[in-house]
């Protein structure tokens, strides 16, 4: 199958991120990278179960939290921890100020959040820290990398196209398949946690759409379809059972 369908397959909670727990080292890494410390507000948009506050806070310092998530159980999990210093609100996040946050934390799969939120942190005072996941927020470059945690500071800094936002989300000229492996492999990690059985497909998936994002933004190194890129595509498809070469603009170079 074609790998739409079997992303189509899977349940819409993983699509979104939305039933995707991080782990606290990865919360760790994300706040770290922001800088979270005493004098700061953090704004956890689609906060689950509350374990992000508990790492801003207990292990940051931050001086407050709000966890904002449209799932009432999740809201109840995270009130189960009872943070001190934490508030918690069971909405769509689209229906909320965060206008006093001095440190953002959003990950959405939905372009229409992402973009609203891109929006209204566009209004935000200068030197607010936004972190996002993977992807940039719309339209812009992030200022600091950690990946697949990317900083971005008020006032945003914007990106002329896509090829500049991925070359900065890379720090590469080019992006050969070696980068993207291991920038697969950091993914896989941070989402994951310690335990997880299928890293490993994960990675595989995520390294090759990496590369072909990579080559039709014209930023892959090189000419062509390398053998290595070839061989990974030959086992999606044969192991798997997953079609990729499709997605190279055209043609694949003559097949995996």
């Amino acid at each position: 199958m074609r790998i739409e369908d079997y992303i189509g397959s899977l349940p819409q909670g993983i699509i979104t991120g939305d039933d995707v727990q991080l782990p606290a080292s990865s919360f760790r890494e994300i706040f770290g990278l922001a800088g979270v410390g005493g004098g700061d507000v953090l704004y956890h948009l689609g906060c689950g179960d509350g374990a992000g506050l508990e790492v801003a806070l207990n292990a940051f310092g931050a001086g407050r939290a709000v966890g904002i998530d449209c799932d009432p159980e999740k809201i109840s999990a995270a009130a189960g921890r009872g943070l001190e210093g934490a508030s918690l609100v069971c909405d769509d996040v689209r229906n909320q100020e965060f206008g006093d946050a001095t440190v953002v934390l959003s990950w959405f799969a939905d372009e229409g959040v992402a973009s609203y939120i891109g929006g209204r942190i566009r209004e935000m005072p200068p030197g607010r820290r936004i972190v996002t996941i993977l992807e940039p927020l719309p339209g812009c470059r992030p200022d600091a990398v950690r990946f697949p945690y990317l900083l971005h500071r008020t006032p945003l800094t914007r990106a002329a196209d896509p090829r500049e936002q991925v070359l900065a989300i890379f720090g590469s000229g080019c992006i050969d398949f070696v980068t993207a492996w291991e920038h697969a492999e950091r993914y896989a990690k941070a989402v994951t946690g310690p335990g997880f059985r299928n890293d490993r497909f994960l990675t595989i998936m995520q390294s090759v759409i990496i590369w072909i994002n990579a080559r039709n933004l014209g930023v892959a190194c090189g000419e062509g379809v390398p053998e290595s890129v070839r061989t990974y595509i030959s086992i999606l498809r044969e192991f798997f059972g997953i079609e990729v070469e499709h997605l190279i603009r055209g043609g694949g170079g003559g097949g995996a």
